[in-house]
This record gives C-alpha cells, structure tokens and sequence, in this order.
C-alpha cells in the first residue's frame, strides 16, 4: 500500500520508535567519502555570489537576525559548484534563483495551506507572464526580477520544463503543510515520492541546460536512463540533507525528514535510521553512476553528436549536483553552524534540546 499514511504526533515519535531513549547525539555516514567525484567551482563565483544577496535582501527586507541567517547561507557557492562552468551572466541568474528558492523554503516553513496556494498562484504567475504580472508580494516581485532574466536565454522546452517543475514544487509543500498541521507522518513510499518535488532540485537541473547554453529534445527528456540518473541526483541530494538538516528540524519538532520517517516505519533507533538513509544515499550514487554508463552504451550508435554532446553536458551537471551539495553542506552555516568544517572531518552531530510544542488552537 505505497500510498498509505501513518498518523502519529511528532512529540511522541522518538521514545516510541528509538531504542535508545535519549540520544544526545549521532554519526553522520562518511558521504563524501561514498562519492568518488572532485568538486569543482566556478570562476565568477565570489562576484556573482555578493551581487546576487545584495539582490535578495533588496527585496526580501529581512530584520538584522533573518540577514545575518541569511549570510551564512552562502548559496552563491552552492552554485558556483553546481554551474562550474557556466559564464558570469547565466551563473548570477543562478545564483539569484538559488537564494530565491532557499527563502521561498524558510518563508513556506511559516505558512499554512492558505498561504502556500497563495504564494503558488503569485509566483507560477509570475513565471508565466514576467512582464505583465501584477503583484507587490515579495516572493512575487523576486519571481518576476530573475524570471524574466532567465527566459532571455532560456529553451522553449527548458522554460517549460522549469515552469512545470515549479508547480510541482508547491503543490508538493502544500501537501507537506497539511499533514504538519495534521501531526501525519507518511510512510516511506509516499515520503520520498513527496520529498522529491520539495527538494526544489527538479528546476535545479533545468537550470543545467541554461547554464550550459542547450535545450534537450524531448525524446531526451523522457528517456528512461535520463530520468533514472535524475531521480538519483534528486534522492542524493535530497536524503543527505535530510540527514544534515534533521537537528535543526527535530529541534522544532518537524517530522518532514526521511529520518524521523525511516525511525517510524521500521522501528529504528536514530543511528540506525541515519545509517540506514546514508546506506541509501551510496546506492543512489551508484544509480545515477549505472544509468550514465548505459546511456554511453545503449545510445552510442543511435543519437547524433550533438545530442549525445548534450547528455554528456547535462550529466555532467547532474554529477556536479551531486558531488557540489555534499561538499558545500559543510561550507554553509545552514546546518552545522559555523562548526560545518569540525563536523566535516569527525562526523559528530551533537543533538540540540528541542523546543516546547505549543498546543493546536482550535479557535
């Protein structure tokens, strides 16, 4: 029953499923060590990187701490590693996605369903029409300022695509938001099927083809391979931070992590459930590895030059995906503080006290 819901309250979650009571703390499995890929960054990163915040904070407003939050995000060098070679014009168009699309995930973490669709419709809106919309929404003015900068140069099926990929991302967090509201933890099946149009890596890697300049053909788009090596990227991406990211989110009692839901459906305790995510994370490597391998294999006689230099382009960025977000992790202040570098080499994740629930109105 892959579609099946275990309801539970997140404030009883861990002492029913953890076999030990009171972790204080967990090991992070070595991924970077699992990815066999150099990183690499992009010339025009620290230029572009400051232009882009100074882009961001214009219009977001933010008060002192959100700003200095926001600072130590550092999603220019997230970026700078995911387009390493892209020119310094399409890598700030990046870069201001980037930093849009991480405050679109804070602002939406403090909506409620309402809220979510509103800030759906604004900004798909946006998108679709950058220069005649009319909104005076933050999320709405930023949509409207990169959006119309990234369809200059975009591909028709690209823009598309990212257009597509966007609309699934909302409709994603609003499901996300109901079952908050509802203390609904997913089983498995329905959590990665869900984490993988949060994740917001889908229009990460249209992206890809507008850094480098190419628009796929469609019957690319929907080969298998190519959307196993996808999918891959997306589960690395997305799993390895739910393991970064899960002290800060137990902290505020969010059960939207593959962690707390691996600790749920098998009855792990935290180690084990982080063990077990890291396992994953290795065997999606290897996924994404296997299915490049038999593009190469199966599609050498059958696409002509400048389709198989294309793939080649566009896993490429895949793989910088992959290899750019495990590294950076420890780079941004996001999830470890300013001790990312400490935990980077001794993998040691001290667990924070959480916060008090406060109760469900019912006003």
């Amino acid at each position: 029953m892959p579609n099946a819901i275990y309801s539970q309250h997140p404030e009883t979650l861990v002492s029913s499923t953890s076999k030990d009571k009171n972790p204080d703390h967990f090991i992070l499995p070595d991924l970077v060590a699992d990815c066999p890929y150099t990183p690499r960054s992009n010339p025009n990163c620290y230029e572009q990187a400051r232009k882009s915040e100074k882009w961001l904070l214009s219009y977001a407003k933010h008060n002192p701490k959100k700003t200095a939050k926001f600072m130590g995000l550092k999603a220019g060098e997230l970026t700078a590693s995911c387009y390493p070679d892209a020119d310094a014009r399409h890598l700030r168009t990046c870069d201001d996605f980037m930093n849009y699309l991480f405050n679109l995930d804070d602002w939406l973490d403090e909506f409620d369903v309402n809220d979510t669709n509103g800030m759906h419709e604004c900004c798909i809106g946006a998108m679709k029409d950058s220069a005649g919309f009319r909104t005076d929404k933050k999320a709405g003015l930023l949509t409207k300022d990169f959006f119309s900068r990234f369809e200059e140069t975009a591909g028709k099926g690209c823009r598309q695509r990212f257009i597509d990929s966007m609309d699934l991302f909302f409709v994603a967090v609003a499901k996300q938001s109901r079952d908050r509201v509802n203390g609904i933890i997913p089983n498995l099946d329905s959590y990665i099927e869900t984490r993988r149009d949060t994740s917001g890596c889908k229009p990460c890697f249209q992206l890809i083809e507008y850094a480098g300049r190419f628009d796929l053909p469609q019957f690319v788009v929907e080969c298998k391979e190519i959307q196993e090596m996808e999918e891959a990227t997306n589960d690395l991406v997305t799993w390895s931070n739910d393991i970064f990211s899960y002290n800060k989110e137990q902290e505020r009692n969010d059960t939207h992590n593959m962690i707390p839901v691996t600790m749920h459906q098998y009855g792990y305790s935290l180690q084990q459930a982080i063990d077990h995510v890291g396992q994953k994370c290795k065997e999606s490597i290897e996924r994404f590895e296997h299915n490049r391998q038999k593009i190469r294999e199966d599609k050498k006689d059958r696409w002509d030059q400048d389709t198989k230099k294309m793939v080649e382009m566009y896993a490429d960025g895949l793989q910088n995906w992959i290899v750019g977000s495990l590294h950076w992790s420890f780079e941004s202040e996001r999830y470890f503080g300013k001790a990312g570098l400490q935990v980077k080499k001794d993998r040691l994740v001290k667990l924070s006290p959480r916060r008090p629930l406060v109760p469900a109105s019912h006003n």
